[in-house]
């Protein structure tokens, strides 16, 4: 299964991002083979406005069945339901960390 965890930066090191719409990075693993699939600056980061609704369906159309974050708005998250993403909220700690 890929997860996508929001993050502060590029590796499994990093923080986890508590923001999900403007989080810097968006880190995809695949939790079935243990491996970082890849790491995508979070295109929404700089949305004027929607921000959370434009990274969910980001998260979404990479193909993620789960989100680990440290928050999620009521718009966002009705997107990630909508497609089936699990949302796992309150994480913090290292990526690695928050995926174990």
């Amino acid at each position: 299964m890929l997860v996508a965890v929001s993050s502060q930066s590029n590796t499994l090191d990093a923080q986890v991002d508590r923001r999900f719409g403007r989080c810097s990075w968006f880190l995809f693993y695949d939790v079935d083979k243990g491996e970082l699939v890849e790491a995508v600056q979070n295109p929404a980061a700089a949305a004027g406005g929607g921000a959370g609704i434009q990274a969910a369906q980001f998260v979404v159309d990479r193909g993620a069945k789960g989100l680990i974050t440290g928050d999620v708005g009521p718009n966002a998250w009705t997107v990630l339901q909508s497609a089936g993403v699990e949302v796992y909220v309150g994480a913090s700690g290292s990526v690695k960390d928050a995926i174990e």
